[in-house]
């Protein structure tokens, strides 16, 4: 089946419901047993297979058909949730890495997932190393004997590198190392992380998965190799995840091949009206073809989301972007993206990274772009651009 066809039916079992298309919503903590042998069987089974529904917290049939579901669209062994994208960036760093090991993070990270290993990982004494994100099948120049995780964020979710997956993985691997992947830009559809080398894929499935802007959740693919360590973690720490939060991003999952691809288009499409204007020193896209990470987007990923960033000269004033972004009707001041609304926030990377230099002097701010029409959008931005020329003045 085509990514399009498995989004509609994975997860999903009309024959068991009389029929009901969708999967119901089972809310639950306590799971009954017929009898004590039943009881004994539950407790002993779901050790090696976690979709007995035995107790609340390991999760219900909701929360089990999502998990099916995503596992096979990343083309990963099985898939663990989360309550956020957050923790499904953190908890498996956790998972994989004790105290005096080391590991290694892009230095265009989601910041929040920086934040953590400055402070959980720190505190563990585990060990973190910041690296320039093109760096490529360099990064062997960096791994250490105890480098136990080599994270990939592609293209970075503020700055839009995008990462050779490949090169860094067969380094990684050569050296004992596994590949963690936060993949909520690519999504399940645009970028398949196990056939590039990674062995942990990350969604903020709050995103594009969820897709309405009305649920915090995220979730984590593995290798069957990767599996058990990561299960165990979160077995241990008591990670569970609210069912209606499951069901509607199960729903989510339906639409979203037609939904991404609509923001696809229109990001493309905004990006290249953006990238004709004045003030704009560059778009930050990696399916634009002047975006430095083109070659690497064309080879590895099939498709684009409608998350973007746009770089002003530096003849522009902080607060003539600011007039900009204030003055947009359809564009949304806020956190978060994947929503079917478009968003602008003013970004500062050159505040945040360590290990390499952000290049360019002028303000800066990053688009979503939503389910409007390409064309109002454009529109939006005619009128905010003039609210900048005049706070430029």
């Amino acid at each position: 089946m085509h990514d399009q066809t498995k989004a509609v039916h994975l997860g999903r079992h009309p024959e068991l419901h009389q029929g009901v298309v969708n999967p119901p919503l089972y809310r639950a903590s306590t799971i009954l047993s017929e009898n004590v042998a039943e009881w004994d069987k539950k407790r002993l089974d779901r050790t090696s297979n976690p979709d007995i529904v035995s107790y609340g917290l390991s999760g219900t049939p909701t929360k089990h058909w999502l998990q099916h579901a995503l596992a096979e669209l990343e083309g990963g062994y099985r898939t663990e949730m989360f309550p956020s994208g957050l923790a499904a960036c953190t908890i498996p760093l956790v998972a994989y890495a004790s105290a005096g090991d080391h590991v290694l993070m892009p230095d265009s990270v989601y910041f929040p997932t920086r934040r953590f290993c400055g402070q959980q990982l720190k505190r563990m004494q585990i060990e973190t190393t910041y690296y320039d994100p093109l760096i490529g099948a360099g990064i062997a120049a960096l791994m250490r004997p105890n480098t136990k995780i080599v994270f990939v964020e592609s293209p970075g979710s503020l700055t839009f590198e995008v990462q050779d997956i490949p090169a860094i993985a067969e380094v990684a691997h050569a050296r004992g190392a596994i590949v963690m992947m936060d993949n909520t830009w690519g999504t399940p559809l645009y970028f398949k992380p196990f056939t590039h080398g990674v062995d942990v894929s990350i969604q903020a499935t709050t995103k594009y998965i969820g897709g309405h802007s009305d649920l915090i959740i995220g979730s984590v693919t593995t290798t069957k190799e990767a599996w058990h360590p990561l299960h165990n973690t979160c077995t241990d720490y008591g990670i569970t995840t609210s069912p209606d939060d499951c069901w509607l991003a199960a729903r989510g999952l339906r639409s979203m091949p037609v939904r991404l691809k609509q923001h696809w288009e229109s990001g493309l499409k905004l990006g290249e009206w953006l990238m004709a204007q004045p003030e704009v020193e560059t778009v930050l896209h990696p399916a634009m073809p002047h975006d430095p990470g083109h070659a690497l987007w064309k080879r590895d990923f099939t498709g684009a989301c409608g998350l973007f960033g746009v770089v002003l000269k530096a003849s522009v004033k902080r607060e003539a972007m600011n007039a900009l972004i204030d003055g947009l009707e359809f564009f949304g001041i806020g956190a978060s993206w994947g929503g079917f609304e478009s968003l602008a926030i003013p970004m500062n990377p050159e505040q945040i990274r360590t290990a390499t230099q952000w290049r360019y002097p002028g303000p800066c701010f990053r688009v979503h772009a939503g389910l409007e029409h390409p064309d109002d959008m454009i529109a939006d931005f005619k009128q905010g651009f003039e609210k900048l020329r005049v706070a430029n003045r």
